[in-house]
């Protein structure tokens, strides 16, 4: 006769453990994964609240290990290949705490003076990061150049004892904490939905619709701080952020996420090549910018380095779809991980999730798609349509290699059930994602 662990061992050897977790939680099990946050209801992120300025190695470190941000080590505007350095190591399973620096008040537009450009907008100088700062003033790891480099800050690599070309990445985020009670929104010229072209007005829209205004690019100067581009502080009150005053003012929730988690895909070693920019996503991740990966999400993603090399950066405090004016609700975060190395054939990943990104929350699987997922190789796709097919597909293929659905069937149960929807429109590569709600699939 077994006992319940032979038993749980037969299971998990049977059905591999992402399978028997599932049954498990169907059968009415409850597995809470420690410092992990309830997810929200269709798989939102649940809305945030502000605990007080943490600056680096203050306050509440949850992770078995602490990586900050510190200027020796991020990359400003690029992501790590496959060829960079870990920055700290840690085993599978195990928790890493990590202290993430928003780009926004520290860019060449803004002056790279964060004690300046938030104490014009009335921050003050105790409630601006130590190391925004430090990065602003003695960043030179790579040269900066506003025009060509991308904007983020990105912390890391992360070695993950394991991990292999051919494995998945599991990234399940446990808690996500604004670090201060602000953040900022920018419009830039030349970027954006409705952002002007280069042959001038996009399809769709006239020259009087361009945001922002055509009459106030100031590009042409060479001077960032004289672009006329606009950032907009917001501020953190309760659960809300709160933006504008009088008529014009505001609020909306606060859903904090991390807009880039990745693992190293570039192959080449210089750091600043065009394939490791931060700015497109691509098949290691990146700057996925899907505004359901918040506290109570796991991301999966496709190893092609020894280690993962895992990477975090442009902290969101909160994001519509589409992100249509170019950032989201920028702002500083701590964020706690679970790391784990997932390996072919034992069920602890999606299928998908060995070629291309997938994710989930507890109410809803997440198909994505990216309409060039190999970054700035060979050009840049930006059709949306190219994105939607590939969300689609994966999702299909999800549902009928992992939950055994005939591929017709599935077809029409996401043409009459699930949502697709834009990710983001302004990262070079754009992306779509689905959501696939589980309760539709308990029997």
């Amino acid at each position: 006769m077994h006992d319940g662990r032979d038993a749980a061992r037969i299971l998990t050897t049977g059905l591999g453990r992402r399978r028997f977790l599932q049954a498990a939680a169907g059968v009415g099990a409850a597995v809470a994964v420690a410092g992990a946050a309830p997810a929200a209801a269709a798989g939102r992120v649940a809305p945030a609240t502000f605990g007080g300025i943490l600056q680096p190695g203050q306050g509440r470190i949850r992770g078995d290990h602490y990586l900050r941000s510190d200027v020796d080590d991020v990359l400003w505007g690029y992501v790590p290949s496959v060829h960079a350095t870990p920055v700290t190591r840690m085993r599978s399973g195990r928790t890493i705490t990590i202290d993430s620096v928003s780009h926004e008040g520290i860019l060449e537009d803004q002056g790279r003076d964060p004690a300046a450009w938030f104490g014009e907008q009335g921050v003050r100088r105790r409630e601006v990061l130590d190391d925004a700062a430090a990065i602003a003033a003695g960043y030179d790891r790579t040269p900066r150049d506003f025009d060509t480099d991308g904007p983020h800050v990105i912390t890391g690599p992360v070695h993950v004892e394991g991990a292999e070309p051919g494995d998945v990445l599991k990234i399940e985020t446990l808690d996500v904490a604004p670090r201060v009670p602000y953040g900022v929104i920018s419009s830039r010229h030349g970027k954006g939905a409705l952002a002007l072209t280069g042959g001038g007005a996009p399809a769709g829209i006239t020259l009087d619709e361009v945001m922002p205004p055509v009459a106030t690019d100031g590009r042409p100067s060479g001077v960032p701080t004289e672009y006329g581009n606009v950032s907009l502080l917001a501020r953190v009150q309760g659960k809300r952020a709160v933006l504008g005053t009088g008529r014009s003012r505001v609020s909306f929730p606060l859903r904090c996420f991390f807009g880039t988690m990745g693992v190293a895909f570039s192959d080449n070693a210089r750091l600043t090549a065009p394939e490791a920019n931060s700015i497109p996503p691509t098949l290691g991740g990146g700057n996925i910018d899907i505004s359901h990966l918040g506290a109570g999400s796991t991301f999966y993603l496709p190893v092609r380095a020894p280690g993962a090399l895992f990477y975090v950066g442009d902290p969101h405090m909160a994001m519509g779809d589409g992100e249509v004016a170019l950032t989201a609700m920028e702002g500083s975060l701590r964020g706690t991980f679970r790391l784990t190395v997932c390996k072919k054939g034992t069920g602890d990943a999606p299928s998908v999730a060995y070629s291309y990104p997938f994710a989930e929350t507890a109410e809803a699987w997440i198909p994505i798609g990216l309409s060039d997922p190999d970054g700035s190789v060979g050009g840049q796709g930006t059709d949306l349509d190219v994105a939607m097919r590939r969300a689609v597909v994966n999702a299909l293929d999800f549902l009928e290699h992992d939950r055994g659905l005939d591929r017709a069937v599935a077809y029409a149960y996401l043409s009459a059930a699930a949502d697709f929807a834009v990710s983001q429109v302004v990262d070079r590569t754009v992306g779509v994602h689905g959501v696939v709600r589980k309760a539709d699939f308990r029997r």
